[in-house]
């Protein structure tokens, strides 16, 4: 019994061993080129999306559309930088946050706006409202971050009671998976079959130099061959009689980007307006900043690992969050209708392609504020349809949850004390999530209903977030219950030396500031 097990043991790994490039090596520069328009290309099915479902409830035009897109496009590319210089370092995407739409669909519901009868008059003032109300809310995470308090609070963190969360930041965007890719099945399914043919089986096939092509670009030749395929579906007049709902899933610039996208145009703060600011909005908005802090640091810790890197250190996580809060107010200065986020599906491609260079995502924000200054290409880019990047999502939202999962090799999980906040953290998590989630798309307001609607939209948003439900009960119980006898089985040995920044002689390496900045601003 005992040599069968010897047979079957995998000794833990600190960092993976079948990556390619770490954070701070680079594949060459025509790599990085194609890598990075990969990154742009993976990251506009959210920026199109939030956006396209909530600019027509303000009474937006699809030129008012165009522009909110250009403007989420511009942002995202300075916050990719500002992060990947001055924050984490880690080679993170920062794009648009979902965790946003409960208090912004407040805002736009709310009785004042609704009463303006013109619909661009109605528009403009839902936009001043929710760019108030996102800038108050990036008080927090700046408070948070860079007073260090994220960090202080990071330390009761632990591999058991992050890998839960990590698993949830992908599994709670199931409902933009496969659901998304029967939504036009001649689309979804070719996309998704052919992604998995390229990642597993033909990875090993070297066209140019012995390079494997498929693996590193198989999101960009999926992508080029279905949208080709779509667009002529659309060309010789398939969905000439269909339905609408059809139409908007499978028709190639079925959100009329293209057409109402100027040629070149540089987005600019408060083009809307001065924003307005209302108390009660703006206590909402923080609980979404708050929930995309936690997904956030969960990503953060999830691409240190695709990056080869030591899990980011508190003082580090806390920094992050501190840029990430000003992010936040870039948001809401320049009218995004969302706040920042880790892209979910950026670290997951880091992970199926094998390259962790944080070069990569900082060439990639190039090309964001780039494509968001000549509209015309960016619209270009962002008409493909949702089908296509919702195959992937079942692709790289699947690997970032056994990425999560991967965690637990640091832990005792023979121990009763682990399997319990293991499985009650995930199942809680996803079980509350969505009855709050569902309450809300059957009601039209979710369970906590009261007069006062700051109060609703403040708890309806930190309870629809998987991972947040996730984190509170994993560190609750993980901290609480047979803490010290339990140290070793929680995998804390391997975890306290990464929690200082000096801890690991590698943390200097990966998280040191550039240009001898951490002279004037040394870890604490």
């Amino acid at each position: 019994m005992v040599g069968a097990t010897v047979d079957i043991s995998h000794p833990p790994k600190e960092q993976m061993q079948d990556l390619e490039y770490c954070i701070d090596s680079n594949p060459s520069w025509v790599q990085t080129i194609i890598l990075a328009f990969q990154h742009y290309i993976l990251m506009l099915g959210t920026s199109v999306m939030i956006p396209t479902h909530l600019v027509p409830l303000m009474g937006g035009t699809n030129g008012d559309k165009a522009r909110v897109i250009q403007a989420l496009l511009f942002v995202s590319g300075i916050k990719t930088l500002l992060q990947t210089l001055f924050g984490t370092r880690l080679p993170t995407v920062i794009g648009g946050s979902y965790a946003y739409m409960i208090p912004i669909l407040s805002i736009i519901g709310d009785s004042s706006l609704q009463r303006i009868p013109d619909p661009h008059e109605r528009f403009i003032h839902t936009m001043r409202a929710i760019q108030g109300a996102v800038i108050i809310g990036s008080s927090l995470q700046i408070i948070l971050g860079f007073s260090q308090l994220w960090g202080i609070f990071s330390r009761f963190f632990s591999p058991l009671n992050m890998s839960p969360v990590i698993c949830l930041i992908g599994l709670e965007l199931l409902q933009h998976g496969f659901p998304e890719v029967v939504a036009c099945v001649e689309i979804g399914i070719p996309m998704l079959l052919m992604v998995v043919g390229l990642c597993l089986y033909l990875k090993h096939i070297k066209l140019w130099k012995n390079f494997p092509v498929f693996e590193r670009f198989s999101i960009l030749i999926s992508i080029i061959f279905i949208w080709t395929f779509s667009f002529l579906l659309t060309v010789v007049g398939t969905y000439k009689h269909a339905s609408a709902k059809t139409k908007t899933s499978c028709r190639a610039d079925s959100a009329h980007l293209l057409s109402s996208a100027p040629w070149i145009e540089l987005p600019y703060p408060l083009e809307w307006g001065p924003p307005t600011f209302n108390a009660g909005h703006s206590f909402a908005m923080m609980a979404a900043v708050f929930v995309s802090q936690i997904e956030s640091t969960a990503a953060y810790i999830a691409a240190s690992r695709f990056a080869m890197a030591t899990p980011p250190p508190a003082h580090v996580l806390s920094r992050g969050i501190g840029w990430q809060g000003v992010g936040v107010m870039l948001d809401g200065l320049f009218g995004t209708l969302t706040g920042p986020t880790v892209s979910v599906e950026n670290v997951g491609l880091l992970g199926l392609t094998r390259i962790g260079s944080r070069r990569v995502i900082q060439v990639s924000a190039g090309f964001m504020i780039f494509f968001s200054i000549l509209g015309k290409f960016g619209a270009l880019f962002a008409s493909i349809p949702y089908p296509i990047f919702a195959a992937v999502y079942c692709v790289i939202f699947g690997l970032i949850t056994s990425l999560g999962l991967s965690f637990l090799q640091f832990t005792n999980m023979n121990s009763m004390r682990n399997l319990f906040i293991t499985g009650l953290s995930l199942f809680l998590g996803l079980s509350v999530s969505q009855y709050f989630t569902q309450t809300l798309i059957t009601f039209k307001h979710g369970p906590v209903n009261t007069r006062a609607g700051w109060f609703d939209g403040f708890l309806n948003t930190i309870f629809s977030s998987a991972p947040t439900v996730a984190l509170f009960v994993a560190v609750l119980l993980d901290n609480t219950v047979d803490v010290k006898v339990s140290k070793k089985d929680r995998g804390m040995p391997w975890w306290e030396k990464f929690r200082n920044y000096k801890g690991d002689i590698r943390n200097e390496e990966f998280y040191a500031l550039p240009f001898n900045l951490n002279r004037f601003f040394p870890p604490t």
